[in-house]
């Protein structure tokens, strides 16, 4: 299977900027590639933060803008996200009698399951406890079922390592990490929010994010600076996922007209390679 991973578009309503960066031309931008390198994906999965400051025309442009992708597409709600704004202007989108936008996506690797992070009011994460009880009642039956499972969050469950955004972390990370122990068949876990790449694992789970579509967090780690942000190019993931495997490339998409075709050649002055790459195909 391959799916791709999209994450913080951060979109305002027009014609306001971030940062001084045009968000809407960046996820554009975004979309085109994707439709260009990767239409044989299987499904979009955009880990939160739709809008910046949760206007109603800010979703609606950012339904405008994914409604471009060839491929389905599926959103989470992150903490700059307004939930009932969010929810009026996405009414097909799976939301709960509670109103979360929590749900089981059937896929061909497997099932996603996606969580609602959303701390109304506050910057940080939390699973309440009718939501941590639903991932653990889709983690027993698909366990049963002999599935595989690949979650899907804003907040990560851990500190980053960037202060600024570890004290906008999970308010309860140690209730989401109790309810995921012991599940063998959770293969990987991915998430939005840090506005940076990172890798790694998490209690034995591996997990992946992406750089944002929108502005990135710079990596200052260990000290208590404020949260320092940067205009890097943004990046979008393709995840490629078999029984065995699940690889991650992380495509840096307003870079492509940088690529070549590698050509080894030869050291100055020579005209062949040094001897102990002669063999090399």
């Amino acid at each position: 299977m391959k799916f791709i991973h999209l994450t913080d578009p951060h979109i305002v309503a027009r014609p306001q900027k971030i940062f001084d960066l045009d968000v809407h031309a960046r996820l554009e931008a975004a979309i085109a590639s994707i439709n260009a390198n990767f239409a044989d994906a299987e499904l979009c999965m955009v880990t939160g933060d739709i809008s910046h400051w949760g206007e109603p025309d800010s979703y609606g442009e950012f339904v405008e803008i994914l409604n471009g992708l060839t491929i389905p597409w599926h959103p989470l709600i992150g903490n700059h996200d307004a939930r009932a704004t969010m929810r009026a202007a996405l009414p097909d989108a799976p939301w709960t009698d509670e109103g979360f936008l929590q749900y089981a996506l059937e896929t061909s690797a497997g099932e996603f399951l996606v969580l609602d992070t959303l701390d109304d009011g506050r910057n940080t994460g939390y699973l309440c406890e009718k939501r941590l009880r639903w991932l653990r009642e889709r983690l027993l039956e698909t366990q049963d079922q002999g599935r595989d499972v690949f979650l899907f969050m804003h907040h990560p469950p851990f500190d980053s390592g960037i202060h600024a955004m570890d004290m906008i972390g999970m308010r309860n990370k140690p209730d989401l990490a109790a309810v995921v122990q012991g599940f063998a068949h959770i293969r990987h876990l991915f998430f939005g929010h840090l506005h940076r790449t990172c890798h790694g694992s998490w209690n034995g789970l591996p997990f992946s994010t992406v750089k944002a579509t929108s502005h990135q967090v710079a990596t200052v780690l260990g000290d208590a600076s404020p949260l320092v942000c940067s205009t890097e190019n943004p990046a979008y993931a393709v995840a490629l996922i078999d029984r065995d495997t699940v690889v991650i490339h992380d495509h840096s998409y307003m870079e492509e007209d940088t690529a070549f075709v590698y050509d080894r050649g030869v050291p100055k002055g020579q005209d062949a390679p040094p001897e102990h790459q002669k063999s090399w195909s």
